[in-house]
């Protein structure tokens, strides 16, 4: 018997196929001081439990993007070991904070399927939550991903492709429980700029860069157990392993404090694209796009709908060509939502 797991091939999903994923995982202070060393993060709530407890939370929680590289690593194996990229993100969203001590699963559901013209690869989307020691989810998000046929002669499966939300409206947004900014201290947060401060269509150079180094990112797939080929094994790509695009957006959110230092919680994901490959020596820069504000009904604490762009050296607010298609130095762009004192 063959006793080892070769991934799932794009003949092997199936609409409303369940996967269970291993390995459950008990998170420790040891993930937040590797996040913070990995991605110099300043955001204030994730790196003081005084600052943490003073906007009403118990303690400093893991940051929202650990938490999300956690939840995604363990898919791999059972979505993604044999995919030729990750194409997209949606509909994500941050239910509960996790702290030191909580043990994290995940589960995912395949929802939509379609196969390519060529034949030789499909899309597969599915919906992953992850689950607390409690069963709660904290957080589920929907991402969808190009994988190989091991047989490029199996039938093509009926097309299905999911209907998803455009953008989370602020109703769809969770607040923690107890979070409160009445009394959030702007000069140690590291700047002054509050909701109030920003306005829908103002565009932000973060100006700072950051060359990725091939040590880091392969430390950060192993820290979040991501064990794609296409990440690892340089004979499975011989051109160059690809950087983990969550190495890329955590990167550009660390780069964001830079004019977004109060931009504290991700609470929503409304899309996302790696727009081109990434490459250890290329150097990450980021700008982003105020899209949206809205009020939560909360003390103090206003949401922000941000599009956070990251580039390897592009000339800051461009985007894509004349006919739609990403410029070549972009390389992500996500759209999400965050909560900020107002």
């Amino acid at each position: 018997m063959v006793k080892t797991n070769p991934g799932r091939f794009f003949e092997d999903y199936s609409v409303g196929l369940v996967l269970q994923h291993a390995v459950p995982r008990t998170v420790t202070e040891g993930e937040r001081g590797l996040y913070h060393a990995l991605y110099p993060a300043r955001h204030a709530i994730y790196s003081s439990d005084e600052f943490a407890r003073d906007c009403g939370l118990p303690e400093s929680p893991l940051d929202d993007l650990a938490a999300f590289h956690l939840v995604f690593g363990k898919t791999v194996p059972d979505v993604s070991l044999n995919a030729v990229a990750n194409l997209g993100y949606g509909e994500g969203r941050w239910l509960k904070p996790v702290y030191a001590g909580d043990t994290l699963r995940s589960v995912s559901e395949v929802i939509g399927l379609k196969q390519n013209s060529n034949g030789k690869t499909g899309v597969v989307w599915v919906r992953t939550r992850g689950l607390n020691q409690l069963d709660e989810v904290v957080i589920e998000y929907v991402r969808w991903v190009m994988v190989r046929k091991a047989d490029v002669n199996a039938p093509a499966p009926e097309t299905v492709v999911p209907e998803l939300k455009k953008a989370l409206t602020p109703q769809d947004l969770i607040v923690p429980e107890g979070l409160d900014f009445s009394n959030y201290d702007f000069a140690l947060a590291g700047e002054a700029h509050r909701w109030g401060d920003y306005e829908i269509g103002e565009k932000i150079d973060h100006v700072d860069g950051v060359t990725l180094e091939e040590a880091e990112h392969m430390l950060a797939t192993r820290l979040w157990q991501n064990t794609a080929k296409v990440h690892f094994d340089l004979t499975f790509r011989p051109e160059g392993r690809l950087i983990y695009g969550g190495h890329v957006i955590s990167m550009a959110r660390t780069l964001s404090f830079n004019g977004l230092a109060n931009a504290q919680m991700i609470v929503g994901l409304n899309g996302g694209a790696h727009a081109n490959p990434c490459f250890a020596g290329d150097t990450i820069k980021a700008w982003s796009e105020v899209l949206d504000k809205a009020e939560t009904g909360v003390p103090g604490v206003g949401a922000i709908r941000l599009r956070m762009v990251a580039t390897k050296g592009g000339v800051p607010f461009e985007l894509k060509t004349d006919e739609g298609r990403y410029l070549p130095d972009v390389l992500l762009d996500l759209d999400y939502w965050a909560l900020m004192p107002q």
